[in-house]
């Protein structure tokens, strides 16, 4: 009996929206003792469960010193600032809008550099190739939890004397070459928002090993205070409130098994898609290990569809998707102005039309996933009755794909 897909009238794989993330979060019985004490105390901010948390990311990340703040951008801006850059850096453009923008608001200039279409990494042999006598720093980005290729960058930045910064906003849980993603680099700034494998609600994590750069992080998150009313630079509100200290101790407490629950999963994903034709799925080096904060797959001419008709069908299987970076951030209005030449981007601009991220969350049941990848299947199976079916709506601007 041949099923057919739920657009094309078939019946959907779940019978409720399967949405692309969902929190793994303490129970609050676990969370209510802190809470009442805090509350007790009075002190909401810059209190004991600030410092535990810094303490205990600290020890995970194994680095000398983690500054925690009210959002992994501020924690970005924050680096840039204190480590006095100037000029231009570069960065990739395959990344999140944040990781550009807090350059540009620092007074920087982004360089683009292309990205490996294996890891969907910056490309090393790109970042040689921006150098200028221009360049301050590179920024590098652990995109959907997999590390970059940290030892060249690394090679680079220390033979043109850059500052390297790791935007590892999905690097919570992640390992490069049997270590954890923290200590490398000048710092590595990590996101604690809903959709990540630990979280504080909102906040972020500043790791580094340099005490003069913590203390300037510290200093710079609350103002650039420094002591009596003295301000040593300017700088933002920064601080992360106690009740969201107290979320992310809880939550990091259970970052092994979340990030190991990930890696099951996407195991699961590449043994059920492995014979689809035109998927494929982010290369992690031998040696290293993803957080799997999303399990990204790309979408080639092979499958039959483009990636876009996919995500529109799977939304009518009630499967969530995204489709992380459409447009990349050297296509996007607010950095157009600083793309140089797009022929140099090319690994990223495919990237952004086949990359497809798709549900998967620490509690997830590995059932679940077997249910999204037969629905994957079944919509190849129909590929050409799809495409004819989209045909129509698409020229009137019309479908279920939502991206963001």
């Amino acid at each position: 009996m041949i099923v057919s897909p739920a657009i094309l009238s078939g019946k959907p794989e779940f019978a409720e929206f399967l949405p692309i993330t969902r929190p793994w979060t303490p129970r609050f019985d676990q969370l209510a003792p802190d809470l009442e004490r805090c509350l007790e105390t009075g002190i909401l901010t810059k209190g004991p469960y600030l410092e535990q948390f810094e303490a205990h990311a600290a020890d995970l990340l194994q680095t000398r010193y983690v500054t925690a703040v009210s959002s992994c951008t501020t924690g970005l801006s924050l680096a840039y600032l204190c480590l006095g850059l100037t000029g231009e850096v570069i960065v990739p453009s395959f990344t999140f809008m944040a990781t550009v923008g807090s350059i540009v608001l620092a007074g920087l200039t982004p360089v683009f550099a292309d990205a490996l279409y294996g890891d969907a990494n910056i490309d090393p042999e790109r970042i040689e190739a921006a150098i200028t006598e221009k360049t301050s720093a590179i920024v590098a980005v652990h995109n959907h939890g997999a590390p970059c290729d940290i030892r060249r960058i690394q090679e680079i930045a220390d033979r043109h004397e850059l500052r390297l910064i790791f935007d590892a906003a999905h690097g919570l849980g992640s390992v490069y070459q049997g270590e954890p993603v923290g200590g490398q680099g000048d710092a590595q700034i990590f996101s604690l928002s809903p959709t990540k494998t630990a979280t504080a609600g909102e906040g972020g994590l500043v790791a580094c090993n340099d005490p003069d750069l913590a203390e300037r992080i510290r200093i710079g998150r609350e103002y650039g205070h420094f002591s009596g009313y003295d301000c040593l630079f300017p700088g933002p509100n920064g601080r992360m409130p106690e009740f969201s200290a107290i979320l992310g101790i809880h939550s990091l407490t259970m970052l092994h098994e979340a990030v190991e629950r990930r890696n099951c999963l996407a195991e699961v994903f590449r043994r059920e898609l492995s014979n689809t034709p035109g998927i494929g799925f982010q290369v992690i080096r031998k040696g290293d290990r993803s957080s799997y904060k999303d399990v990204s797959v790309k979408v080639t001419s092979e499958f039959g569809m483009t990636r876009d008709d996919l995500a529109t069908a799977l939304r009518a299987e009630n499967i969530d998707s995204r489709a992380y970076y459409n447009p990349p951030c050297h296509k996007q209005t607010a950095f157009a102005k600083y793309t140089r030449d797009t022929s140099t981007l090319q690994v990223t601009e495919r990237l952004a039309m086949e990359c497809l991220s798709l549900p998967a969350w620490s509690h997830m049941n590995e059932s679940v996933v077997v249910g999204i990848c037969r629905a994957i299947r079944k919509i190849h199976e129909h590929a050409a009755a799809v495409r004819n079916y989209l045909a129509p709506l698409k020229e009137k601007g019309q479908g279920w794909g939502r991206f963001s």
